[in-house]
């Protein structure tokens, strides 16, 4: 603009001087003074619309800086209601359309992730649990009263492991397990070794009226690798102290040490010498305090060898008084293998008990060994073996042999059914055989009354018929010839029905 200023001065000078020097050269001045007439007007038009162009351009400069403003002033609005609204958990119809959305995806996604949330709460947390019902009939020459006898009993357990930390490389967890039932087992038997017909009977010490539970086992252990590896190392040591049943840890057997679901006589649950004979030591309801060690070698996957060692208590120590004088001290190894692609176990141990009861009711120290062995021979044929012998201690009887199969049902379309048959051998021990025809309780009552001779024998045999996968029905029967070594001893007959449920 200020150049087309001093161009429009300059060609009027210009103009002015030309002026004065026409008079003396009229005809070629007048031309150049008319040309620069023209270059005059035009400079003027171009400032003209110079002018009216930046008028133009003044009045839409202000129109967006001022239309820009009143937007800005809107979001930073609608950000303050929506920053308002999110404060609050709770959808209203007031609230912007956006924060509407947001809460509505926000409460979504917590409806997906509570499951996970839950999941990850309860990550290492495991719980098992079963309720069992007998209903048992035995035969009168059973029976001292000479009349038959029927029971109804029934169990329930549940278990829980619980995470319990690391300490070092060490893994620890701890387990609880809950027991109550009612009913109890056979009365007013003839003399027998057999401890139990029906092992699942549970009766608490106030009587059959009472249900209440009992805190079975509570127990910590501390699982801890050896080397390099971590948790898959092939070396581990295992600690655990507590109240435990010490058969969930020694002369264990695939196939013949769950009465719930396998065998229901005593002599096929566990070793005759250690629970129908006593020489475990453990409270009336088969738990004690104790603790143990393990170590379990893996090099040689899928073979492995493990050897443990544990003292639990006895006599009044199974009941927390007194727990560690003269315990219940036993050791086992045992060995796991595979034989043509079929599992197999086998156990080897000894024990010794500082408060054993004798048949006598003496108390004194008892020794003894065993082993347990269970090998699958086929897709559907288990076999288990047990030996016991008392190499010291007034026991009852002083020798056991257990031998049994269970047969899957795949040959006759149910494969989840089976068959399980087992036969049992327990010799009288010489002192017994010497001393019990006089051997008399506190009345002056003969206990036995006879002279022992040879061996009892237990056959039984079960058919479990799975009902889905929580459920089953097994019918059971058993048979005892020679009880407690007692040559002119009626024979026994118990049949009975097992309901299962199990989770």
């Amino acid at each position: 603009m200020r150049a087309a200023r001093i161009a429009r001065t300059a060609i009027a000078i210009a103009v002015a001087g030309l002026s004065c020097a026409s008079q003396a050269a009229p005809t070629a001045q007048d031309k150049l003074i008319a040309e620069l007439k023209r270059l005059a007007e035009r400079v003027e038009k171009l400032e003209k619309r110079n002018t009216e162009l930046e008028a133009k351009l003044a009045a839409g400069t202000a129109a967006p800086a001022s239309a820009l403003a009143q937007r800005v002033q809107a979001l930073e609005q609608a950000n303050q209601e929506l920053t308002a609204s999110l404060e609050s958990d709770r959808i209203s119809e007031r609230d912007p359309e956006l924060a509407i959305r947001l809460k509505a995806v926000e409460e979504r996604t917590n409806a997906i992730a509570a499951p996970a949330k839950l999941a990850s709460a309860l990550e290492g947390i495991a719980i098992e649990g079963s309720v069992a019902a007998v209903a048992q009939q035995i035969n009168s020459r059973a029976r001292d009263n000479g009349e038959r006898e029927s029971q109804l009993s029934w169990r329930g357990d549940l278990g829980i492991t619980l995470p319990a930390g690391d300490i070092g490389e060490g893994k620890g967890e701890f387990f609880t397990q809950l027991r109550v039932g009612q009913g109890d087992s056979f009365t007013r038997l003839n003399p027998t070794f057999t401890g139990a017909f029906n092992s699942l009977a549970f009766q608490a010490g106030g009587g059959s009226e009472e249900t209440y539970a009992i805190v079975a086992q509570a127990w910590y252990q501390l699982t801890t690798p050896l080397g390099a590896g971590g948790e898959d190392a092939p070396h581990k040591l295992q600690f655990t102290v507590g109240k435990m049943d010490p058969f969930v840890f020694f002369d264990q057997n695939a196939i013949a040490d769950n009465e719930a679901e396998k065998f229901l006589n005593n002599v096929f649950v566990h070793n005759p010498m250690l629970d129908s004979g006593g020489a475990v030591g453990a409270d009336s309801y088969g738990f004690t305090p104790g603790l143990r060690l393990a170590y379990r070698n893996e090099m040689d996957k899928p073979d492995w060898w493990q050897v443990s060692l544990a003292a639990f208590g006895a006599g009044e120590g199974a009941q927390f008084g007194r727990s560690f004088d003269k315990p219940f001290v036993i050791g086992q190894l045992e060995y796991g293998r595979k034989n043509y692609g079929f599992d197999g176990t086998y156990r080897l141990y000894a024990w010794r008990n500082g408060q054993y009861e004798g048949f006598d009711g003496s108390r004194d120290t008892a020794t003894g060994w065993g082993a347990s062995v269970d090998q699958r021979v086929h897709e559907d044929v288990t076999l288990f073996a047990r030996y016991g012998q008392a190499t010291s201690g007034k026991a009852a009887f002083d020798r056991a042999v257990t031998v049994g199969a269970e047969l899957m049902g795949d040959a006759w379309g149910r494969g989840a059914d089976s068959v399980g048959l087992a036969w049992g051998w327990l010799r009288a021990s010489k002192d017994f055989r010497r001393e019990a025809a006089d051997l008399q309780d506190g009345d002056g009552n003969f206990l036995f009354g006879y002279t022992p001779s040879g061996a009892e024998q237990v056959a039984e045999l079960y058919y479990r018929w799975h009902l889905n996968d929580q459920l089953s029905l097994t019918p059971d029967l058993q048979y005892v010839r020679r009880a407690a070594a007692n040559r002119d001893a009626k024979n026994m007959t118990a049949f009975g029905v097992r309901a299962l449920y199990a989770f």
